[in-house]
């Protein structure tokens, strides 16, 4: 039977879902079946019992990522639920293992709560090498993902905030390079200061940028502001606050180096044009960037968006595959900032001599990425300390 909207290509490549599981083992008689089900299994899994480690050797866990979400911040298209966020999950999935060999089972969770959510990632834990945390609203993803961490002794990654920070600062550093900036004397604004916004803001703090203002919808972050929760507030303090920088878009954006869109919205024209000569501008705001690309054209030097039909795609996929990949060849317990740091710097390493305007960040389908973001990650993971082996 037809589908309901059978003849749209989109529907269709989705009929029966984009994943299955297939068995890594034969299963074509009776000694098959032993070894691999009743009795032989009986051995392995009393083995296991009396070494739990072993599960790293015996079992799929080691290269298996739950990408678990509750639904509530699902690309753009906001609170949809766990049931309408499961094509996302498994597409997450599949990229998992086309671009870094990770096995991803999609979760979605029939709850919002908190404390639910932590509760049943923590149950669910044993089952997999990783936690991938995908379309939790903010503020509660900061909390979840800092609890889990604190709880489980696996990699615990929310893309929507690191994965997004990780690939802008990769396009970021070679946009600098190109326009002859250096990080400590550039300045950036930040629209959002949800997941995505934050996370940003950290990791060029953490890459040696100061100079930060990051907006939500009332205007620039300084912790005068009556209305900021405690995430919005520490993060006033440690960006906007060292350079009194306060106000509307319209007041910070002039004079400013770089402009990072991650919140949707239009930013005006005359805004746009008020920035300082050779400007930076990363439109991330899916389908229809804050700043469309012809428009930033003609006022900045570089340009990046969240789309693949232009140039410059600050994709999310240049990043985690290969972080998760990294993070389990060496059975890291956490997935630290200096793992971040490194798997930008290989990202923007591979561009190298052929930087140009529309070239400041490699290709998802470049087949250097994942290699390269991995190796970077395994050796900052042995660096920081949280790799067994």
């Amino acid at each position: 039977m037809d589908h309901p909207f059978a003849g749209d290509p989109v529907f269709d490549l989705h009929v029966g879902g984009k994943m299955q599981l297939t068995s890594t083992v034969p299963l074509t008689g009776r000694d098959d079946l032993s070894l691999a089900y009743t009795p032989g299994v009986a051995r392995v899994c009393t083995a296991i019992a009396d070494d739990p480690t072993l599960t790293q050797h015996y079992t799929w866990v080691p290269n298996t990522v739950a990408v678990v979400t509750d639904g509530t911040a699902v690309l753009g298209l906001g609170d949809i639920g766990p049931a309408a966020a499961m094509p996302v999950m498994e597409g997450k999935a599949v990229l998992f293992k086309q671009f870094g060999g990770v096995d991803a089972v999609p979760i979605c969770l029939s709850t919002t709560d908190v404390e639910e959510i932590i509760e049943t990632v923590v149950r669910l834990a044993p089952s997999f090498g990783g936690i991938n945390l995908e379309d939790i609203s903010a503020p509660r993803c900061f909390e979840i993902e800092e609890r889990l961490k604190q709880r489980l002794d696996i990699p615990v990654f929310h893309d929507d905030q690191h994965g997004t920070a990780v690939v802008a600062l990769a396009a970021l550093q070679n946009a600098l390079r190109l326009t002859g900036r250096s990080a400590e004397t550039t300045r950036v604004v930040i629209s959002g200061a949800g997941a995505a916004g934050v996370a940003v803001a950290k990791i060029l703090l953490e890459a040696g940028i100061s100079d930060i203002a990051v907006l939500d919808r009332q205007g620039v972050l300084n912790s005068e502001r009556p209305d900021l929760n405690a995430v919005k507030r520490a993060l006033a303090r440690v960006t906007a606050d060292r350079f009194d920088r306060r106000g509307s878009l319209a007041d910070v954006m002039a004079g400013a180096d770089v402009y990072i869109g991650v919140s949707g919205g239009t930013v005006p024209e005359e805004v746009v044009a008020s920035m300082a000569p050779d400007a930076i501008i990363f439109g991330l705001a899916n389908p229809t960037p804050e700043v469309h690309p012809d428009l930033a054209s003609r006022h900045a030097r570089v340009v990046a968006t969240g789309r693949s039909d232009y140039p410059n795609q600050i994709n999310n996929v240049l990043a985690f595959p290969g972080i998760f990949r990294g993070a389990f060849d060496v059975h890291a317990t956490a997935i630290t900032e200096g793992m971040k740091v490194a798997a930008a710097n290989a990202l923007a390493d591979l561009v190298g001599d052929e930087l140009r305007e529309d070239y400041v960040i490699p290709s998802p389908f470049d087949p250097r990425v994942g290699p390269a973001v991995s190796t970077a990650v395994a050796a900052a993971a042995r660096r920081d300390g949280v790799a067994r082996r």
